[in-house]
């Protein structure tokens, strides 16, 4: 038998539409591997690392049972087992966000300096980071120029898999199976279904049940009216070439607007392409005087802000591991605009307790809401937390299910308990700040910040 492949998986943890996959298997026998990374696993809180560690078992059977499981850094696991094994090459999908980029040009030059080939084929998303480009060369930092630009480019038909596929075994870390079995006994929330086949069929679910009204219902959280395939898409487990082939000849609004969202989530992952400082810090920098996380900061990540749709929004977070996308920028707007913290503490919160907490989109959503990001003309816009629950939660829905406390608030009167007689009959807490007043704050900050910065341009001219 022909030396072996390693195919390295990382953010592609499937069998199905997988061009490194393939690419591996033209050249022979595919040895499917997973490293588990302290760099990446150590900083992740127990609902990342119970749905990754549930993906990965999921994985193991899709590969009937030939997955390679080790633990320790890749910089070293990967040219060792590809030495062990007597591996040719190393096929990967390629990765462009900042940390993982860094890592795989380690691991290259790793291999070349002991003869074994690197192979990078496709990457997780349906246009890779880097090829969409403006008239000057440059990458986008608008998203509408960015869409056209990206439906112009177009996308490649999802891949075939190989048949027939032979695949190869090698000793897994006993002690890296005993962590993935670990991670799911600690995890604090019920994970949905893992795997691939649960990740497709809940896209068949949605497609044929709820993407003909999405662009209706995917504001309104107490519907089930979004997809709830981003945890899938995390992964990898679901490649989004695959959802547009799906979707390819569909001319509704809610197909349309679907495949809208698709591309913010490609724009996100450009922007941090091209600026990988944006990851943690503003791409348009605004010297907003921010206050420092207090007690207000932790009754936000608890709850407790006194504003139900904000409530209901970070107690959801608590207990599923997710959050609305309507109701993740009334929360980014109140924790940015109303308490005045700066937003990688908040990006950071929803990082450590989101299963589909994703680097780019993470980062740069709250910078969108924060006005310093993509976008960010409108650094002004403030959500009014109560108008934003009445108009998207009309009848309360959605804040009784997560806050038991005003669940005996008929209708709209659970976004405003304040004005009930037994309002807080219950223990609800009283609002933590007058949101009228922090938002005439937080314009001022900006204001000032606006003109400082204008000031500073005047005097380099």
């Amino acid at each position: 038998m022909s030396r072996p492949s390693l195919l390295w998986l990382r953010r592609d943890l499937r069998r199905s539409d997988h061009p490194a996959l393939v690419a591996a298997a033209a050249s022979g026998p595919v040895l499917p591997v997973f490293v588990l990374d302290p760099e990446f696993l150590d900083p992740a809180g127990p609902v990342r690392r119970g749905w990754l560690a549930a993906t990965l078992r999921a994985l193991e059977a899709s590969y009937d049972g030939h997955l390679c499981l080790l633990r320790g850094d890749p910089r070293t696991v990967i040219p060792a087992l590809a030495l062990e094994v007597g591996a040719r090459e190393v096929h990967t999908s390629v990765e462009t966000e900042p940390g993982g980029a860094a890592r795989d040009a380690a691991v290259r030059a790793a291999l070349e300096a002991i003869g074994v080939a690197w192979v990078g084929t496709g990457s997780p998303y349906a246009v890779t980071p880097g090829r969409v480009r403006n008239a000057a060369g440059d990458g986008y930092r608008v998203f509408t120029p960015f869409l056209r630009a990206w439906r112009t480019h177009g996308w490649s038909d999802p891949a075939v898999e190989p048949d027939p596929l032979a695949l190869t075994d090698a000793p897994s870390d006993a002690s890296a199976w005993d962590a993935v079995d670990a991670a799911l006994a600690a995890c604090p929330i019920e994970l949905p279904p893992a795997g691939q086949e649960a990740a497709l069929a809940r896209w068949e679910e949605f497609r044929s049940r709820e993407l003909t009204h999405y662009d209706e219902h995917r504001d309104l959280p107490a519907l089930d009216g979004t997809s709830r395939l981003s945890a899938y898409l995390k992964f990898g487990v679901l490649h989004p070439r695959t959802l547009l082939a799906d979707l390819a000849g569909r001319q509704g609004d809610g197909a349309q607007r679907f495949i809208t969202e698709l591309a913010w989530r490609e724009f996100y992952a450009d922007v941090l392409h091209h600026h990988p400082g944006s990851l943690a810090s503003d791409l348009n920098p605004l010297e907003v005087a921010y206050d420092e996380p207090d007690a207000r900061f932790e009754a936000w990540r608890e709850g407790r802000t006194g504003y139900p749709i904000v409530d209901a929004g970070m107690r959801q977070l608590l207990a599923s591991g997710w959050i609305h996308n309507r109701v993740r920028m009334i929360t980014a707007s109140f924790l940015t605009k109303d308490l005045h913290v700066w937003w990688p503490h908040g990006a950071e919160h929803f990082l450590a307790h989101l299963i589909d907490g994703d680097l780019a989109s993470n980062s740069h959503g709250w910078q969108w809401v924060a006005g310093t990001g993509t976008d960010a003309a409108p650094y002004y816009r403030v959500f009014n937390p109560i108008s934003q629950g009445e108009r998207f939660d009309p009848d309360g829905v959605y804040v009784r299910r997560w806050i038991p406390e005003l669940a005996h608030l008929a209708g709209a009167a659970a976004h405003r308990p304040w004005q009930v007689p037994d309002g807080y009959a219950h223990g609800y807490p009283v609002r933590i700040v007058d949101h009228a007043a922090e938002r005439v704050e937080a314009l001022a900050r900006y204001e000032r910040a606006r003109l400082s910065r204008s000031d500073h341009a005047r005097r380099h001219l």
